[in-house]
């Protein structure tokens, strides 16, 4: 990489403070990360990027150790964003972009992907853009962030012209051969014999080889269409990748040389599909800056787009390691855009509020009979959260107002809601309640069900996640804390500390609440 020129030499050292600065600042999960301390950073940044301007000339593509260590400072500073729940501000969708970029880059080398593959990242662009267009156009961040969207729009628009050559009557079969290869691909990540599940992929990959005559896919008519080649490479491709699966039913391993790589490889994916899971309640986005290292470090190993062992060779398992390679970028591209806008700080309430509704609405649905008393827990729950506001919000430790507050108001909303909607319905009579006795045990000898359905794995979302997506149920425990090992503060209250339904307990005002570590999916 080459060297700054000496003008640029001061703003170098400016952005590595910075960047320790908020390497710094991501390690220390002993309280929530403030807004303030973000906007501070970010303004420091504003700064620099605004001198690095004065000293360039637009018309000129740079590519030093100062631009390197502006993409680190911008992807953290952007990770920050939607850690603090600004996900709608122009700065948070610099990770966005850089992670659509990576999974685009690997999908236009290995050239398998379909025009369907192509439209969520279309969709979430346009999104970006608009978010973007929000700053204003004068701000050194806008420059930096619409190179980056331009970019991503240019990778776009020539992966579009090279499917634009297919016609519709091999569309079907192209799509199709797609999907083949990643079933194929999966398989070949996985350990074991897959003899059982190879069998009906193969054989529908010999129906669509028997279409060819002479090599040749034919049209209505025996006219022979154009792109031919796209397809026939794809179906050629399908056949070599189910040799080296009978390879590895043989071998039963990746080759030697590569095994340190593929280890590390298949710890990542572990950790963000169990991210994938428990995001809502374990991830601090900030955490997926040290997964986005490792596998950039990984990228790089590649020669030509092989990995290649010392000797310069090229080793049996290629296949398996860039599945898992694009799987990573894929979930980490997920992860980024399920980020909620609703602060670290209220997202313990947010999600208890979700738990809370979730089993309101199940017994609102299957009924009763049941007796008033069976309604106290949501209604202790409700109160609980009431009572933490302050003038109509929900106030940080610090004062400070944390992004959210709409969204965890509508959920709370809605609780009350279906609490007189159940009222309602037991006095009209359509429980029977009338023979039920109070006791006054209190809440601890009621059972409260929870949906114990576990979220859809992704395993089919191979190249291209879903922007935008969301997964899982919630769990009964809803309390997301940043804390690894110590205590995390909570929003401050006013109420003491009672059992919740969701078997969590409602800190007090100044009260710490311990948080478990997450374990920390191919594009």
């Amino acid at each position: 990489m080459a060297a700054p020129p000496p003008e640029e030499l001061s703003i170098l050292e400016n952005f590595i403070s910075i960047r320790n600065r908020l390497t710094a600042l991501k390690k220390d999960r002993g309280e929530y990360i403030k807004s303030s301390d973000v906007n501070a950073l970010y303004q420091a940044v504003v700064k620099q990027v605004t001198r690095l301007n004065d000293v360039r000339n637009d018309e000129s593509a740079y590519n030093n150790r100062v631009d390197a260590t502006l993409a680190d400072v911008f992807s953290l500073l952007s990770l920050f964003y939607l850690t603090i729940g600004k996900t709608r501000d122009a700065p948070a969708t610099y990770s966005q972009l850089a992670s659509m970029r990576q999974i685009l880059e690997h999908m236009n080398e290995s050239a398998v992907y379909s025009e369907s593959d192509l439209a969520p990242f279309r969709r979430r662009l346009k999104d970006v853009r608009q978010i973007i267009s929000q700053q204003s156009r004068n701000n050194a961040i806008t420059k930096l962030l619409d190179r980056q969207a331009n970019e991503c729009d240019s990778l776009l628009r020539s992966m579009e012209a090279n499917l634009s050559v297919l016609s519709a009557e091999l569309t079907p079969i192209h799509e199709r051969l797609v999907k083949l290869r990643r079933a194929l691909v999966t398989l070949a990540a996985k350990e074991g014999s897959h003899k059982a599940e190879l069998k009906p992929i193969m054989e529908e990959l010999r129906k669509i080889d028997s279409q060819r005559v002479d090599g040749k896919f034919l049209g209505p008519g025996g006219v022979v269409p154009s792109s031919q080649a796209i397809c026939s490479s794809t179906l050629e491709e399908c056949f070599e990748i189910v040799q080296e699966i009978k390879a590895q039913d043989e071998s039963k391993n990746v080759a030697s040389s590569l095994l340190p790589i593929y280890d590390r490889l298949c710890q990542i994916r572990q950790e963000l599909e169990g991210l994938v899971l428990t995001h809502r309640w374990s991830l601090r986005e900030t955490d997926l800056w040290n997964y986005s290292l490792s596998l950039q470090e990984i990228d790089k190993m590649r020669v030509d787009g092989k990995f290649v062992d010392q000797e310069g060779n090229r080793p049996s398992g290629q296949y398996v390691l860039l599945y898992l390679l694009r799987r990573c970028y894929g979930l980490i591209y997920r992860l980024l855009s399920s980020s909620e806008p609703v602060s670290e700080e209220l997202m313990p309430v947010a999600n208890k509020l979700s738990t809370v509704k979730k089993c309101l609405n199940e017994v609102l649905k299957y009924g009763g009979p049941f007796s008033p008393r069976d309604l106290y827990p949501y209604q202790l729950a409700l109160f609980q959260i009431d009572s933490m506001r302050k003038d109509g919000k929900f106030v940080g430790e610090d004062g400070s107002i944390p992004e959210g507050q709409g969204i965890v108001m509508a959920h709370l909303n809605e609780c009350h809601e279906l609490i007189e909607m159940l009222k309602e319905a037991m006095d009209e009579g359509d429980f029977e309640d009338e023979d039920e006795e109070y006791d006054g045990s209190g809440v601890e000898d009621q059972d409260v069900e929870y949906d114990q359905d576990q979220p859809p794995d992704s395993e089919d979302d191979e190249d291209t996640p879903q922007a935008g997506e969301r997964t899982g149920s919630f769990p009964t425990t809803s309390m997301r804390t940043p804390s690894a090992s110590g205590d995390s503060l909570q929003i401050t209250a006013s109420s003491g500390g009672a059992q919740s339904p969701d078997g969590v307990k409602t800190p007090e005002s100044g009260q710490r609440t311990p948080a478990n570590e997450p374990v920390s999916q191919e594009a």
